[in-house]
């Protein structure tokens, strides 16, 4: 290492920025539209850095090797964050950017004289840690943005569905039973409702991957009363293929709400992948500490493999390819049950059926 190297970079920092930039615009589509100044971007300060470590007048202490090893992440990190903002960019452009700067580098400073074999693998390394700081900050920048896009677009869409949903229920109201307006009056809301569901599992999903944890309100509950009532609403809409079978007075600690979307999600994966016109039996079970809920259904079981995939967001397992919906109902299922401390659990087996387990703690009297 010598500091020709790092004073024949610093000279010439102007001309090969505007080489490098010339050469940016003439094969990276998206700079297209970028002024000069946008372009270069973080470009100029991370030569300056590279100065500083081709050179041999700094004394290389271990503060200062951290020191230039956090500031040179810095700087790639700037760059990552800025291209994820411009929608044109990928992270193929941003990898390619860095790709030109390293041969620019190298035919300005090698016109006179070829670098040292380790003035080389200086810039060569230099140049590669800064590709990965930069596109991981562009992973990162651009899956914040997409969160925070799709946070603030289901956030709006649920006022306008609101309005719908209550309108179609004052409409269902006043209609007469065996009015025929009434039947596409109920189709409506339940397309409503699950609509309002999606968007709803959208969001906390958005809010389980930005590290948020689900607003979950605990409150001394009727378990058995509770799955009564979604039980009576599912009949509404699918009919009488529902039977309870309960042990008496099992109460917990739960977010009657969250519990009844998880029953819900449950009850209806039963209605759409079981077997057409078979029971589907709720049982609710206690045991000195613990109460159970299994939601069981007739027909082909699920696979070993695919069983190992069912509780992970946007997965679907094969035969549940064609459903509508995120792929999100079981996981979003698993994260409220775990926030309520408890388990949620998957049987299925040829002859058997399929059955979900739900296990929460027992309030003790």
């Amino acid at each position: 290492m010598s500091n020709e190297a790092s004073d024949r970079l610093k000279e010439n920092a102007e001309k090969i920025m505007g080489m490098w930039e010339k050469r940016a615009r003439d094969e990276v589509g998206a700079s297209t539209h970028q002024n000069s100044l946008v372009l270069q971007d973080s470009l100029p300060l991370y030569l300056n850095q590279l100065v500083d470590e081709l050179s041999n007048r700094i004394v290389r202490t271990p503060a200062r090797i951290t020191a230039d090893e956090v500031e040179s992440t810095r700087i790639g990190k700037l760059h990552g964050h800025e291209r994820a903002g411009y929608a044109d960019y990928s992270m193929t452009h941003l990898i390619f950017e860095y790709h030109l700067l390293r041969q620019v580098i190298f035919q300005v400073l090698e016109e006179e004289a070829p670098l040292g074999v380790q003035d080389r693998d200086i810039i060569i390394a230099s140049i590669e840690q800064a590709v990965n700081d930069a596109a991981t900050q562009f992973s990162e920048t651009l899956r914040d943005i997409q969160e925070l896009f799709m946070v603030t677009l289901t956030h709006d869409l649920r006022n306008p569905i609101n309005v719908v949903k209550m309108g179609t229920q004052l409409t269902l109201r006043r209609l007469e039973t065996g009015d025929s307006h009434r039947d596409v009056a109920t189709r409506m809301l339940s397309a409503i409702n699950r609509l309002d569901s999606m968007i709803q599992n959208l969001l906390d999903a958005s809010r389980l991957r930005a590290g948020q944890s689900l607003k979950i309100e605990f409150e001394e509950c009727d378990f058995e009363m509770l799955v009564q009532e979604v039980v009576n609403d599912l009949r509404f809409a699918y009919g009488e293929r529902f039977i309870v079978v309960s042990d008496p007075a099992i109460r917990t600690f739960c977010s009657r709400k969250e519990i009844r979307r998880v029953i819900e999600n449950l009850a209806i994966n039963a209605v759409k992948y079981g077997a057409p016109s078979t029971p589907i039996t709720l049982t609710l079970q206690q045991t000195q500490t613990q109460v159970s809920l299994t939601i069981h259904n007739e027909g082909n079981p699920i696979a070993i493999d695919a069983q190992s995939i069912l509780f992970q967001q946007f997965r679907r397992t094969i035969c549940a390819q064609e459903q509508t919906g995120w792929g999100l109902g079981l996981f979003l299922a698993k994260s409220i049950i775990e926030a309520h401390k408890g388990t949620l659990a998957v049987e299925s087996a040829e002859g058997k059926g399929t059955s979900f387990i739900i296990t929460l703690l027992k309030v003790i009297v």
